[in-house]
């Protein structure tokens, strides 16, 4: 039974394919493509998925689409659907009940409480479930506008940034504030005794294009003249504010309990779900680590796997690397047709020398091996890499490669049995979904990465997950004393995550990057 899953049509589009359950493929539309346009099929991420899968359109079974859907109709895109597949059922879900489903049956659990949070997917902007075995029942909702998701990209635009794109930003600025705004925010969502949010629509002004829309009762409790631009001695403590404060809402809304699992865009959010895990209300917290709207595909799929089809048995999903790979011969192509001059290493012991000997001299290197990573976040096989005992690289890479704000850190991969001599980190650390906390006496070796005090981005890296990898970590360990490397994603500009040879290629050359592993090649400049 062949099963596609698709998500994010609006924004981020996706596509998931299901081979008698099990989780063959997940491709975004924009890594393969390097476009999408709204309200159309991710078509190339669907071949994509089709090809891993090794199946064709005559042979899906059937065919699970995502509201919202955005432009044209419907109608129509129901049709292209039926021309695409003709052998297949049509079903569509609503966009909560695809997060919910990405969440729960991607996670360990047997029994959970699902939480979803988001902007605005479809009017709902969340979603409380609880799920035993195959079944997801719906327990409450929230509803735009007492969207936390909103009243953070509100914050993203007050701040300057760009709204639905540049949260992250916040969230890691947020590191560096105080908690004088805290009560503000609180105000603002007006949880209180309901628990959920209904926000005190007083601080909003709906006449004031940008800056958020917020209303001279914000800027005068900020402290700022009204719509003036927020002074950089308060831009971190207004990020702290609204970052602590969805923090203690979110937290009254989960509740208590054994299992929790979460997805949504707010779930992108590592220092939200670090407070979750150290809450003590929760025995276990999972994150869907792909939580935005494409990772919705992964639930539609494994949706109608349970409840279109009532099929029992569960797979999960094991690995994020669940994109294209590519062959040494294709990579080779991509390099002769560019005259490009490389070195090809014969065997991973070599490859892996290498690697540690740029690495060991303070060079940095993109790392692209096997299968493209889903989600946001490169986990080692589209990787940037920098050795912690430079002391220069993380401004290196901020500064000269990824051209982007000092506060934003890198992550700390490490081997996952190996992690605890150096770090404190949940579970999520492993899809790197979460922060961590750098141990007291390893805190002058990591400084550079860290985000305010202790805190951390830890990436515990498992053999079974990506053994070339693991590997590269332990050889780096034998040779410096140290098996940690600082990783971020390869990509550059704001470009997604690198998906083919010619697109590393294009941004290696592009960038202050020092030496390019493509496969078994080595390029450097």
């Amino acid at each position: 039974m062949v099963i596609l899953g698709i998500g994010g049509i609006r924004n981020d589009a996706a596509c998931a394919i299901l081979v008698d359950g099990e989780l063959k493929a997940a491709v975004e539309q924009k890594k393969v493509a390097r476009y999408h346009r709204v309200g159309e099929l991710p078509e190339e991420a669907i071949q994509s998925c089709l090809a891993i899968g090794k199946t064709d359109r005559a042979h899906v079974d059937t065919v699970a689409l995502v509201r919202p859907i955005g432009g044209g109709t419907e109608t129509t895109l129901h049709l292209e659907l039926r021309a695409m597949f003709p052998n297949a059922q049509v079903v569509v879900l609503d966009h909560h009940t695809a997060h919910a489903a990405s969440a729960y049956y991607a996670s360990p659990f047997d029994q959970a409480t699902v939480l979803t949070l988001d902007r605005q997917g479809d009017l709902r902007c969340g979603s409380r479930w609880n799920a035993k075995g195959t079944h997801l029942d719906l327990d409450r909702e929230l509803y735009f506008p007492d969207s936390i998701g909103d009243l953070y990209t509100r914050v993203t635009e007050l701040l300057g940034y760009q709204p639905n794109a540049d949260e992250h930003k916040v969230q890691w600025l947020s590191t560096s504030g105080d908690g004088r705004f805290v009560p503000l925010f609180e105000e603002i969502l007006g949880a209180g005794s309901r628990g959920w949010p209904r926000h005190d629509r007083g601080y909003f002004d709906s006449h004031r294009m940008g800056k958020g829309g917020f209303s001279a009762r914000l800027y005068k409790a900020i402290g700022v003249e009204e719509g003036q631009t927020i002074p950089n001695d308060l831009r971190a403590h207004v990020a702290a504010g609204i970052q602590r404060a969805t923090e203690r809402t979110v937290l009254t809304m989960a509740g208590s309990g054994e299992n929790l699992a979460l997805a949504g865009g707010l779930a992108f959010n590592a220092l939200l779900v670090a407070a979750l895990e150290h809450s003590g209300k929760w025995k276990q917290v999972f994150v869907q680590p792909a939580a935005g709207n494409s990772g919705t595909a992964l639930g539609a799929a494994f949706y109608a796997w349970h409840n279109i089809h009532r099929e029992q048995r569960r797979f999960g999903m094991e690995t994020l690397f669940l994109g294209p790979a590519f062959s040494a011969e294709e990579i080779k192509q991509v390099l002769e047709n560019c005259k490009l001059r490389f070195k090809y290493l014969l065997t991973t012991g070599e490859l892996i020398d290498r690697a540690v000997e740029e690495l060991n001299d303070h060079r940095i290197i993109a790392w692209m091996h096997g299968r493209m990573e889903f989600g946001p976040r490169a986990l080692g096989n589209r990787s940037i890499l920098a050795a912690p005992q430079n002391q220069y690289s993380t401004e290196n890479l901020n500064a000269f490669i990824k051209h982007r704000e000092p506060f934003r850190k890198f992550a700390a991969s490490v081997p996952a049995e190996l992690a605890d001599q150096y770090f404190e980190a949940g579970d999520n650390a492993r899809f790197l979904a979460t922060v961590g906390r750098v141990k007291a006496a390893h805190r002058k070796t990591f400084e550079a990465a860290a985000l305010g005090g202790d805190l951390i981005r830890v990436h515990k890296v498992n053999q079974a997950d990506n053994p070339l990898y693991w590997e590269l970590l332990h050889a780096f360990g034998k040779a410096t004393g140290l098996p940690v490397l600082y990783n971020t994603s390869f990509n550059l500009f704001g470009d997604p995550l690198v998906c083919s040879p010619r697109d590393a290629v294009r941004s290696f050359y592009s960038s202050g990057i020092d030496s390019l592993f493509v496969g078994g090649f080595l390029l450097q400049k």
